[in-house]
């Protein structure tokens, strides 16, 4: 069995407001989303729903939608550096903190990519 998850920063709740991105006739952003705020996640949210991910969420694919809470993306990417040796940025951070949450609900033996 396949679990999607789809993690966003709590901050920037783009998907978790709801609310399509306002868009051009040729599909491209026609203005920064509403629900947008800045936050330290480099890369990941930008002022906008991209149309690809936009047009997937009506595939209804996800089984889990978890917000990044602030400070944890930091906190992570620090930890990995402290304990495992891993450098990754604040992207990373959230990323392997999804992982992570995602993993203790998980079923014994599952695989997290």
């Amino acid at each position: 069995d396949v679990k999607v998850v789809l993690a966003e920063p709590a901050g920037a709740g783009l998907l978790a407001s709801g609310t399509p991105t306002p868009r051009n006739a040729d599909g491209s952003p026609a203005e920064s989303h509403p629900a947008f705020n800045a936050h330290p996640i480099q890369g990941w949210t930008p002022d906008f729903i991209p149309k690809v991910l936009e047009d997937g969420m009506k595939l209804e694919i996800m089984d889990e939608f978890l917000p990044i809470p602030d400070g944890v993306a930091v906190a992570t990417s620090q930890e990995l550096a402290k304990t495992q040796g891993i450098l990754t940025g604040i992207s990373g951070g959230a990323t392997m903190w999804a992982a992570i949450e995602t993993a203790k609900k998980a079923p014994k033996g599952s695989v997290i990519l």
